[in-house]
């Protein structure tokens, strides 16, 4: 074969092969429409005569026939009824079907008036009535399958009947793409909503059959498999209602994800799925000035450390997308730092670097060989149980790291550095805690000329490594029991996208020496977060798996607060985002306290570096020197 033949035999068809596929793959339609036309305008003829047809009209029809034709079949042409795919026709479609007969109607009516003289060729009454059929004909063949595969649906053996709850504009997307796709095998018995406008009412053929109160009446008396929650923007509370309705009637439920979760606003059957402890923690997600974000980060270079870490690794996932000139991932576990560059889109220009935070000189080297612009820290410990017997680990990472980064940052005159902090360090109970205050301390007191550092606290993350959720679905899956250290114990949660979103907004607030804090809404017992998870897992609480309380850990908190003594909250730039300036101590200070820190964790016993740094902090916090951002 020549060089050039297989670009020849590969290459896109020409102009005529591409008009005679389209002819071969429109033909039968036209075909059925030329039947449909020479039908509609034969019978009303045929009737008007009760059979016996003036030969004159007779002949007037055969010669006036091929222009019917002809406008007809070009007015379809001309509003698009050829070359789609019907089976998945909206109203859209009928509508260019409505439009295209009655243009064409319109044509033949004016050719009948002009073309028969002082009698018109065909009776007006026939041509009207013809104009009508064809219609229906058109719209018949073009819906057949709409028409009829409601009825096929109601035959399939092995349908699930599922109970949507929300009559908007979500439920009608979710309701419309399962109607068209019969093999989802998802049969729609009944919608339930609120609004007692919509009462009695029909969506897509669907009955609305009463409000929220009525799921349990309606699961038994219509036989529901599956109930169907299509309200993205629902608060965790109607979530939370819902979801005990379904639990006393034994009939799990499902979900749309979340407005923020969607791409475009669009929804599909392909998008439902099962309920998640977020969707019940009755929190609002925050909502992110992306603009502001884009600003900061686009065509800049970005540090991120810790970023094989659950919070790390997000922010440089949501940071990718910005397009910053240069993303520098930093971390001392390759395979975690693997699994997150893997994570991000290819194109993006990533460069990881295998270090320590906890390498003071490594780490100035590599701050001024790579010169990032702005350096989000997520490289911490963060387990309260194992930093309680660890307290040099926590030491030399949470706090001498953060020290080698903030000084770092300042030498290499870095724009913009956010702490990655927890709400453990407000009122410290434990080592893990005591850390972060200092890390907290660290970054507050030191504000170089020409960059502004700040701080981030957040609550428990769901779903990241060593959390509370993760551990509890470990202990489900084995069959129990579910151990809480204390009945009353409470605390914050967010989801990682949304502790990330308040980062990256944070970073684009800051000037210099804040703590930035979400609203973190109402905080969960711990007792119930156990019992919810239980549930989801298909199983009932003390009959399945058992839930026992095995007492307070080593310096676990029974409240975690969010504001420290001397704190007040003060309503930032972006709603749903506290910031306050608690007590910042003098730097020589902070140094001399390190100093006595590290010369411990030497020679000295762990509980000895534990105690050092909790008797620190606390005199600290019984009598603040200074409070606000030291200069």
């Amino acid at each position: 074969m020549h060089p050039f033949d297989s670009d020849i035999a590969s290459s896109p068809p020409g102009l005529a092969a591409r008009l005679a596929l389209r002819v071969r793959r429109n033909a039968p339609l036209a075909l059925l429409d030329l039947g449909v036309i020479v039908f509609a305008y034969l019978a009303p003829l045929v009737l008007r005569f009760n059979g016996a047809v003036p030969a004159n009209y007779w002949s007037n029809f055969r010669s006036f026939l091929p222009l019917v034709v002809l406008i007809h079949l070009s007015a379809n042409y001309l509003f698009g009824l050829y070359g789609q795919m019907w089976r998945y026709a909206s109203v859209q479609e009928a509508r260019r079907v409505v439009l295209a007969t009655a243009l064409a109607a319109v044509l033949v009516i004016g050719a009948d008036l002009m073309s028969g003289g002082p009698v018109s060729a065909l009776p007006l009454s026939v041509v009207l009535l013809g104009a009508v059929l064809c219609l229906m004909g058109f719209g018949a063949i073009r819906f057949q399958s709409r028409l009829f595969g409601l009825r096929r649906r109601t035959h399939m053996a092995d349908r699930t009947r599922v109970l949507l709850l929300g009559a908007g504009d979500a439920g009608s997307m979710i309701l419309k793409d399962i109607l068209i796709n019969p093999h989802l095998g998802l049969d729609p018995a009944g919608i339930v909503d609120d609004d007692p406008r919509k009462l009695g009412l029909s969506l897509h053929g669907v009955r609305i059959l009463g409000p929220r109160s009525a799921i349990p009446s309606l699961i038994r008396r219509l036989g529901i498999d599956q109930m169907l929650l299509a309200i993205p923007s629902a608060t965790g509370e109607v979530i939370r209602e819902v979801a005990a309705l379904c639990e006393e009637c034994d009939v799990p439920l499902r979900v749309l994800p979340s407005v923020r979760e969607t791409l475009g606003g669009r929804i599909t059957a392909r998008d439902i799925r099962d309920l998640r402890i977020e969707d019940l923690l009755g929190r609002q997600q925050v909502e992110t000035n992306l603009e502001a974000v884009a600003d900061l980060l686009r065509g800049r270079r970005v540090m991120i450390t810790g970023a094989g870490g659950s919070i790390g690794s997000e922010i440089a996932r949501q940071v990718a997308p910005f397009k910053p000139s240069t993303l520098i991932l930093l971390d001392h576990d390759e395979s975690h730092l693997h699994d997150t560059v893997a994570s991000l889109d290819p194109c993006s220009e990533v460069q990881s670097v295998l270090a320590d935070v906890r390498e003071g000189h490594q780490i100035l080297e590599l701050f001024m060989a790579r010169r990032p612009e702005v350096v989000f820290h997520a490289a911490a410990h963060k387990h309260v149980p194992i930093l309680e017997t660890h307290p040099r680990e926590a030491l030399l990472t949470n706090v001498i790291g953060t020290a080698s980064v903030a000084d770092a940052a300042a030498v290499a005159g870095v724009d913009r550095l956010v702490l990655i902090s927890t709400d453990k360090a407000v009122r410290p109970a434990s080592v893990m805690g005591c850390s972060k205050w200092f890390a907290e301390q660290i970054v507050r007191s030191f504000q170089p000329i020409g960059s502004v550092f700040c701080a981030v606290r957040f609550g428990n993350v769901v779903g990241s490594r060593g959390s509370v959720i993760p551990t509890f679905l470990r202990q489900i899956q084995r069959g129990g029991p579910v151990t809480v250290t204390d009945p009353s114990m409470t605390r914050y949660f967010m989801s990682v996208e949304e502790a990330v979103q308040l980062v990256l907004q944070a970073a684009t607030l800051a000037t210099g020496g804040e703590v930035f804090t979400l609203d973190m809404g109402e905080p969960v017992r711990i007792i119930d977060l156990a019992r919810r998870l239980i549930h989801l897992s298909g199983r009932v609480p003390n009959r399945d798996v058992d839930v026992i309380v095995i007492g307070p850990r080593p310096g676990e908190k029974v409240v975690e607060e969010l504001m420290g003594p001397g704190e007040q909250f003060v309503p930032s730039a972006h709603p749903g985002i506290a910031v306050s300036w608690p007590a910042a101590y003098e730097r020589p200070l902070l140094k001399a306290a390190l100093r006595q820190l590290e010369a411990l964790a030497e020679v000295g016993p762990p509980e000895a570096l534990a105690a050092m740094m909790r008797d620190f902090v606390g005199e600290q916090l019984e009598q603040p020197l200074s409070v606000g951002s030291a200069g």
